[in-house]
């Protein structure tokens, strides 16, 4: 009977250790994926200034639309958490696309090299953020599915592995843009 309950014993600490190591790897996997993804939004907003300065030169009255790129920007920059941080990257993704739709009303600004090159590369950078955004939250699901799970929830609350947030637009941050032309 002894052995019986040492190998019980035994094979309890293995699936606790091997459990606790799994949600380790998860959870590291959620903070590369998070790296990714920042360094991605550190791409476009080293970007958006450029473009900013390139739309300035032909469009001067086009201040409010250009302002509220830049605000959003800074804004974004100053947060860190993946839910708030979606809201307003949706927002200055919306933003970004008044921008280009700019270049329907100025000829010279569609014609300008610079604008195109800009373009071309925040084009890129979104499709790579698109990717890392669903690999991130990917990696989420599989944190948080471990997290929960019975009876692999005891080992996530008694070592303290909480749930990690999606990266997600919220609200009307989700609506189509809209443009106007003249």
């Amino acid at each position: 009977m002894g052995m019986i309950g040492a190998g019980i014993a035994i094979a309890v600490v293995v699936w606790v250790i091997w459990m606790f190591n799994r949600l380790v790897r998860l959870r590291n996997q959620v903070r590369t994926a998070w790296a990714d993804i920042d360094v991605q939004l550190t791409r476009r907003h080293d970007l958006v200034p450029q473009l900013v300065a390139a739309v300035k030169g032909y469009a001067d009255f086009e201040a409010a639309t250009l302002e509220s790129v830049t605000a959003l920007r800074n804004q974004a920059m100053a947060l860190h958490r993946p839910g708030p941080l979606g809201d307003v990257e949706a927002s200055l993704a919306l933003a970004l696309g008044k921008v280009f739709a700019l270049q329907e009303a100025y000829p010279d600004l569609k014609a300008s090299g610079n604008f195109q090159q800009l373009q071309r590369d925040l084009v890129d950078v979104e499709e790579h953020l698109q990717y890392a955004r669903r690999y991130y939250n990917g990696a989420v699901r599989d944190y948080n599915d471990a997290g929960q799970r019975f009876p692999d929830l005891f080992i996530a609350r008694a070592f303290g592995f909480g749930q990690a947030e999606f990266f997600q637009a919220e609200g009307a941050a989700r609506a189509a843009v809209a443009v106007e032309l003249p």
